[in-house]
């Protein structure tokens, strides 16, 4: 299973996703995703599960959960959008994280992209990053990756360039 991972879009979505995500099975959206006519092409192009943000609007929060659980083949996953980082999980998160770790936590809200093994929870931490253009971070980014069972390979920090250049749509 081949998964394109992104956050942060806040209604926009970089052209060069299509290409970078063209061999995905699934798009998965960690929250922020900006209006619903941007979760309509995504899941327009590639199946899609998305979990809403803090900027989300009511649109989007009746279409999505704020916290997602799921399987991708034998691999548990947690979706949500402000998670915190290891060591810093928030508040709302911590206790489900360290009682019922999944094997791949995701989160957004940051702005920036951190791929780490959280050994005290034994956990994949995965956060993609902004791939829309709105924010403080300097380059959008976006995740792809592979489950196989239990195996999770191929991991890719991709960068889709610096914000403030970003292609006019």
């Amino acid at each position: 299973m081949k998964i394109g991972l992104l956050s942060d879009t806040h209604g926009w979505i970089h052209p060069r996703l299509f290409e970078y995500f063209a061999l995905s099975d699934e798009i998965w959206h960690a929250g922020d995703i900006g209006n619903i006519e941007t979760a309509d092409a995504l899941a327009a192009f590639k199946p899609l599960k998305a979990v809403y943000g803090n900027i989300d609007n009511d649109i989007v929060r009746r279409c999505f959960k704020d916290n997602l659980l799921f399987k991708a083949e034998d691999v548990n996953i947690w979706m949500t959008h402000i998670g915190g980082t290891p060591g810093h999980y928030h508040q709302l998160v911590r206790e489900g994280i360290y009682e019922n770790p999944p094997d791949i936590f995701i989160c957004g809200h940051s702005h920036i992209a951190k791929i780490m093994y959280d050994r005290k929870a034994g956990l994949l931490y995965l956060n993609p990053g902004a791939a829309g253009y709105n924010g403080f971070h300097r380059y959008m980014t976006a995740i792809r990756f592979c489950i196989d069972g239990k195996d999770i390979h191929d991991m890719e920090l991709i960068e889709l360039g610096e914000r403030g250049r970003h292609p006019v749509t």
